[in-house]
């Protein structure tokens, strides 16, 4: 047994089933030797190893089907020489994919479930499958938009299902199957000219068609498949290795698909969006380089799409990614730079979300620019000044995003950009959207550098818009401001602060300050003192200034103080209207501690949005900080009780195990009443957080109920005023704030979709000015 092994010269299967997969994932990748021997080599060394290592062969090739669309057509070219060499095997690849198939769609992976659809049409270009039986499964995703009572989307997804395979199999498919392809297409256009699209302007990055429009994706799918078939079915791009193998499939057998019905409407489907197409460049912006192809040609969609899947394979690792994209097959027939920033835009702009965080997408451009610096930087600064140009129109959902991009981008590169190119900027009202962008990313880049950077970056004509320096306002601090209520009490906090005094020799000092309120024949007079809450929480704060961790530090010390002087309502306010006059020239300071006083519960959610839309914060509400504040809020209140009810369903399968585990154990003779004893505590527990769920529901929903609320409100106060003194409706102010209403909407649709009767029966009732509900109506349609 000590006997050292001889090396066994046969591999272990593990290692025989990972080189598998390796080789077929690298398949199609650049190599010395031709794609077409690549893949005939692969398929001989998969029939091989058929006998051994089927079930693991068939679900690798499932997987990339799933997975690796872009290379759709070289794995079907692969499966149909398998099927021609091994009729069985390429039997069990088809059930094996209509069974994937039926699994994705029963839990709502439809975006993978129309890759494994498209890849079910191509093998009928590799003779696996049978046209007829492919028309046959299109005819039941058809008949989806006849059915009753069914989500738009449901619909929407089946149809999208079909149209979007025909690039690949349309050609073959008429020719073997024209009259019912006849037929499946005038049944798609008469549902699409019968779809509501209410949807549609709170999905536009633009609210303006020029000068490109931006179509829904349906519209804009139909109209690419109609000239495709104007066309005769000719399309240029997608790449097709098994037309070189055309004598070998054409002997081979097909199979024929087992029906499939669409799984039914449930309670739990959730079918993807709708979607606007991002369109950005045409054929006229690189007149130099190969043509663009136009907007409705199939062409467009198939590089689009296979673009997305690049980047949805491989977001994680933006070299690779970035490398990827670059190395597209057929790039010099195409403006690749200009189709890879477009796409690249279209994700970031995507509403409500984006695919992937938006940080990736800054990462992904400035890996582009080190690989192709000779041309991906002008291609990237000639989008920006589009994007720049055409800012009047953009949503304000995505300016935010352009903001945050352009100011990352900017500062991995020195913050260079030729700024007197935007000077137009500066003639306008300050309030306008090019004015606002600059002064916005100004305030960005500091975030990243500092404020003296910032002042040496632009020029001097651009003072008006940079941020102020951003230091603390402490009112007590200047002499002339001696005759100031609390001012000696501020100067003996200051002392007692500096020397290391506790919470309750702090409540000594403030003991003796006066209330304001106290004429005020008000319950609250006695518990709410503003002027307390003025100097301590100004001192504080201006002696903790230095940095973030000094102010973190200072709330954690003196939190007892905080939470007694913010203990009513009226005090949460005040204490956030405390830190804003204090820090007003620091938006960053503002969102931290703001944030933190959340976290330990000085404040409550509803304060900061009452706040938010309070007469003080009026000369901020269209700053970006109010925004990105507020939104943290919310996230931070969702967090809440996704966690608590997460702990309720643990509390819930702990019991549910303990009396599977008791009723196995049954047949021991226990007495009832030590089971009884055992589920005590976990039922107590279990109602405890039963509780806990319930009430951080009601503040979710009452959370929400506010933001809606003050909305509406300020909203209502605008549009009469505005229609008693004769003026435009449409002003800077407003397009920000009805945009805003949306992007809550947008953010946080899932959330909100809980709450929508109350929302209809409290707030957005039909006597709503239109203008206003109309948010609400296109919400509501999004999954209608």
């Amino acid at each position: 047994a000590g006997q050292p092994h001889k090396r066994r010269r046969t591999s272990e299967p593990s290692e025989i089933e990972e080189r598998l997969e390796s080789l077929i994932c690298r398949v199609g990748e650049k190599s010395n030797s031709s794609l077409e021997s690549n893949l005939e080599g692969l398929a001989g060394v998969l029939e091989a190893d058929l006998p051994n290592y089927k079930s693991k062969i068939l679900r690798i090739l499932c997987t990339v089907a799933r997975l690796l669309p872009e290379k759709l057509t070289v794995y079907t070219t692969l499966v149909g020489l398998l099927n021609a060499r091994n009729y069985n095997f390429g039997g069990e690849f088809v059930e094996a994919m209509i069974r994937q198939l039926k699994e994705c769609l029963k839990v709502n992976m439809y975006n993978e479930a129309v890759h494994l659809v498209r890849f079910l049409s191509d093998l009928v270009n590799c003779h696996v499958i049978a046209a007829p039986s492919m028309v046959a499964m299109f005819e039941n995703f058809v008949s989806v938009t006849q059915e009753e009572d069914v989500p738009q989307v449901r619909c929407d997804w089946y149809m999208f299902a079909f149209l979007s395979s025909l690039p690949w199999v349309g050609k073959e498919l008429y020719e073997k199957k024209d009259a019912e392809m006849d037929r499946l297409l005038s049944q798609t256009e008469s549902y699409l000219k019968r779809r509501q699209k209410i949807h549609v302007p709170m999905l536009q990055v633009w609210t303006a068609d020029k000068p490109h429009p931006q179509e829904e994706y349906l519209d804009c799918l139909w109209s690419q498949i109609q000239k495709l078939k104007k066309d005769r079915w000719q399309e240029r791009h997608i790449l097709r290795p098994y037309l070189a193998f055309d004598s070998i499939l054409c002997e081979a057998l097909q199979h024929n698909l087992p029906p499939f019905t669409p799984p039914p409407h449930t309670e739990d489907s959730v079918y993807p969006m709708p979607r606007v197409i991002f369109r950005m460049f045409d054929y006229t912006d690189d007149p130099e380089g190969p043509v663009m192809p136009g907007s409705h040609s199939v062409e467009r969609f198939v590089i689009e799409e296979n673009l997305h899947c690049i980047i949805k394979s491989h977001w994680k690792e933006r070299k690779t990614c970035a490398a990827q994209l670059l190395s597209y097959p057929g790039n010099n027939k195409i403006p690749l730079n200009y189709h890879i920033v477009e796409v690249i835009f279209a994700e970031l702009f995507q509403l409500p979300s984006p695919p992937h965080i938006e940080v990736m997408y800054t990462t992904l451009l400035i890996e582009l620019c080190k690989l192709q610096p000779g041309s991906l930087p002008q291609v990237l600064a000639q989008a920006t000044e589009m994007l720049y140009m055409r800012l009047d129109t953009m949503n304000t959902t995505c300016v935010d995003r352009f903001i945050n991009w352009f100011s990352h981008h900017l500062s991995n590169f020195q913050f260079r950009w030729s700024w007197e190119d935007w000077s137009d900027c500066l003639t306008q009202d300050l309030e306008k959207p090019k004015p606002k962008f600059v002064r916005e990313v100004l305030e960005k880049c500091m975030r990243l550098s500092y404020h003296q950077r910032i002042i040496d970056i632009v020029p001097a004509t651009f003072s008006v818009l940079c941020p102020a320096n951003p230091v603390c306002i402490y009112k007590y601090g200047d002499e002339s401001n001696r005759s100031l209520p609390g001012y000696t009490v501020a100067l003996c906090l200051t002392i007692a602060i500096k020397n290391k005094a506790s919470n309750d020799e702090i409540f000594g000092i403030l003991k003796d300050v006066p209330n304001p309120n106290q004429d005020d024949d008000d319950d609250e007079g006695f518990t709410f003192n503003p002027l307390k809450i003025e100097v301590f929480v100004q001192t504080l704060l201006h002696l903790a200034a230095k940095s973030f961790s000094h102010s973190f530090s200072a709330l954690a010390k003196f939190h007892e103080v905080f939470k007694t002087l913010a203990e009513s309502d009226e005090g949460k306010l005040h204490v956030l209207r405390v830190v804003y006059e204090v820090w007003k020239n620091h938006p960053q300071m503002i969102a931290v501690l703001v944030d933190k006083m959340i976290r330990t519960q000085i404040v409550d959610c509803a304060a900061v949005a009452n706040w938010i839309f309070s007469s003080e914060l009026a000369h901020d509400f269209t700053r970006f900080y109010i925004w990105e504040i507020l939104h943290s809020t919310i996230r931070k209140m969702n967090k809440h009780v996704l966690k608590i009810h997460k702990e309720l369903e643990e509390a819930k399968a702990r019991l549910a195990r303990q009396h599977k585990r008791r009723d196995s154990d049954d047949d021991d003779d226990d007495d009832d009443r030590s089971s009884d004893r055992e589920d005590g505590p976990l039922e107590e527990q279990i109602e405890r957080l039963q509780e806990k769920v319930e009430s951080a529901q009601s503040e979710q929903k009452n959370l929400f109920l506010v933001i809606f609320q003050r909305f509406i409100m300020l909203l209502t106060e605008h549009l009469v005023r505005c229609e008693t003194g004769g003026i435009d409706v449409f002003t800077p102010w407003y397009k920000s704030c009805i945009e805003r209403l949306q992007q809550i909407f947008l953010q946080h649709h899932q959330i909100i979709q809980q709450y929508m009767v109350t929302l209809e029966n409290l707030l957005f009732t039909a006597e709503l000015d239109h203008h206003i509900l109309a948010v609400f109506q296109q919400f509501c349609a999004l999954q209608a």
